[in-house]
């Protein structure tokens, strides 16, 4: 298996942790692409119309995304019940969680894109403004709300885990664990995990 895109973006490091998480590490060939908001990758839209990372593909050359796509069929392939459980209610609670972390992620990652590479002078503030208040608003739930599941090895803990991370490297002023003791103390013990620190964000 092939998975395509660079570690920085939080979508492809959740799925190299879920790799990680479901013993596939060794199977998954890591293939650097990076992409920009403004030019299409050949590469990657040759696999998949989005052009957008990840996208993983098979022993049998199919392309799958998104990365939600992605992490259920490495637990599939693995046989790992963990990740995703079966059971109807811990199962859609974990995916709603794995729906947060994931949707932090991507406002994070709209929030760079924004403030640190739209042309100065073209930013626009109210935009900044909520989108500001949804980032914190998804922390604030995670740290009052989701104990119980943050204590587990999940999908969405792992994209909890992997959103805060990119907060971390990327947006640093947001100094989110100043107000959220709870959410800092499970990321302080998930980011020691073997998954997270062999794929840690190299910084510069």
């Amino acid at each position: 298996m092939k998975i395509y895109g660079d570690t920085i973006s939080p979508f492809v490091r959740m799925c190299l942790v879920a790799a990680h998480e479901c013993g596939l590490a060794g199977k998954l060939e890591h293939v650097k692409e990076a992409v920009k908001p403004t030019l299409a990758n050949p590469k990657l839209t040759a696999l998949s119309a989005l052009g957008k990372i990840p996208i993983l593909e098979t022993d049998h050359h199919h392309p799958i995304y998104d990365s939600r796509v992605i992490i259920e069929y490495l637990a599939h392939v693995a046989g790992n019940k963990t990740l995703i459980p079966d059971d109807g209610v811990k199962r859609f609670r974990i995916l709603t969680l794995l729906a947060l972390g994931q949707g932090l992620a991507d406002v994070c990652v709209a929030y760079r894109y924004e403030t640190a590479m739209r042309p100065q002078g073209s930013q626009w503030a109210d935009w900044i403004a909520r989108t500001e208040q949804r980032i914190n608003a998804a922390m604030d739930d995670m740290n009052s709300n989701w104990q119980a599941e943050l204590a587990d090895v999940t999908a969405g803990t792992i994209a909890a885990a992997v959103a805060l991370a990119y907060i971390d490297f990327r947006l640093p002023a947001f100094k989110w664990r100043d107000t959220r003791p709870r959410l800092s103390a499970f990321h302080e013990k998930f980011s020691t995990r073997e998954s997270m620190l062999k794929t840690a964000l190299a910084a510069g």
